[in-house]
């Protein structure tokens, strides 16, 4: 086995770990009394794209961190990243605070941008992992900015 498929054995078990652990950690979705009962903005996904598109998302992530982990300034903006997604989702859903939660969807496309540019020097590939988890928090962004608007 390669040393990129040795860490990605890790890499991607742990992201999809980290993920499940963040969307277990509070009630969201249509589970969710708070956020059912809130004005949403037009493009609002059915409740089941989330966990699948974050899935997807995590493993990407985990092959984007196996793939390009020699970048240290890469994997420290990765980790940071990865922990401002871990903590939107009991920040939004568990605290119901909105405008918080817009700020870190930001500073998480700010620092996934950040380790993508970093990691494509290791491996382009890694930065096209990296692709999926900042196109969708820029969508969530644009959610949550909607729905902060429409519920003011």
């Amino acid at each position: 086995m390669t040393p990129v498929l040795r860490r990605a054995a890790v890499t991607v078990p742990g992201m999809l770990a980290l993920g499940f652990l963040s969307g277990t950690s509070v009630s969201a979705g249509g589970g969710d009394p708070w956020y059912a009962s809130l004005a949403k903005p037009a493009g609002t996904p059915p409740d089941w794209a989330f966990p699948v598109a974050w899935t997807l998302i995590y493993i990407c992530m985990g092959l984007a961190l196996a793939l390009g982990s020699s970048q240290r300034r890469g994997v420290l903006a990765f980790a940071a990243a990865v922990a401002l997604a871990l903590v939107w989702m009991p920040v939004f859903f568990g605290a119901h605070l909105i405008w918080p939660a817009l700020w870190i969807a930001l500073g998480m496309i700010a620092s996934g941008s950040v380790a993508a540019v970093r990691f494509a020097r290791a491996h382009r590939a890694a930065a096209w992992a990296m692709l999926p988890f900042l196109v969708w928090t820029g969508y969530a962004a644009g959610l949550t900015w909607g729905i902060a608007r429409l519920n003011a």
